[in-house]
């Protein structure tokens, strides 16, 4: 673990290390999409999919490790650099630069990864760390998105989400020295996209199945 403690001792190993751990985590979400999308497949599909995550064993257990890894390594480096940067510049900014810097996602980074953090928690207590003995997966995720308080939180959190997104995939492509002015607009757009498509996908998908199941 050496290493990762000499990376934590210098800004740009600690934004790699943000760059690094966000890219797993956008890979993530794209991989939990495609899985809750087996929702609509109906109870068979859906509780299927959810069986066959758990039948991987220790490989789910490894990759669940990982994620917790890549969370803890996120979380302690983005707490460290919002305090190191709040030292180094105790005046905060009078103007805001709309070029991909200073933005409302931008200046939110430290707020919205506070209530991603908590939502993963209520999330995982809700579906993941449950009996499903008298209840199965698909029947307590029907039940959830049709009350309408947890269906507007879920609604809520996935625009929480993509604003972390939307800076999130941009600033990793900087810190990762993948950026160059002729490329930048580019970047910054699929920066956009990332972050719609993951509110209107994540976002939509309790509207819908509180709609049609």
């Amino acid at each position: 673990m050496s290493w990762l403690f000499s990376l934590l001792g210098s800004s740009v190993g600690k934004k790699w290390l943000m760059a690094a751990t966000g890219c797993a985590f956008l890979g993530f979400l794209a991989a939990h999409f495609a899985g809750n999308l087996t929702v609509f497949g109906g109870p068979d599909a859906f509780n299927g999919y959810a069986e066959r995550l758990q039948s991987l064993g220790p490989i789910l257990h490894l990759f669940r490790a990982v994620l917790i890894l890549c969370a803890l390594v996120h979380i302690t480096t983005g707490i460290v650099l919002f305090f190191q940067n709040r030292k180094a510049r105790p005046v905060a900014y009078q103007v805001s630069a709309g070029a991909g810097g200073r933005t409302l996602s931008s200046r939110t980074m430290p707020y919205t990864g506070l209530l991603i953090l908590a939502f993963v928690v209520f999330h995982l207590f809700h579906f993941t760390f449950v009996d499903k003995a008298s209840i199965t997966l698909f029947e307590r995720v029907v039940a959830a998105f049709r009350r309408p308080d947890l269906l507007a939180l879920y609604s809520a959190m996935m625009i929480v989400v993509a604003l972390h997104v939307r800076h999130g995939f941009w600033s990793a492509f900087q810190t990762l020295g993948l950026h160059h002015p002729k490329y930048m607009p580019w970047i910054f757009a699929l920066s956009l996209v990332a972050a719609f498509g993951t509110a209107i996908g994540f976002g939509a998908l309790p509207i819908l199945v509180a709609a049609r199941m």
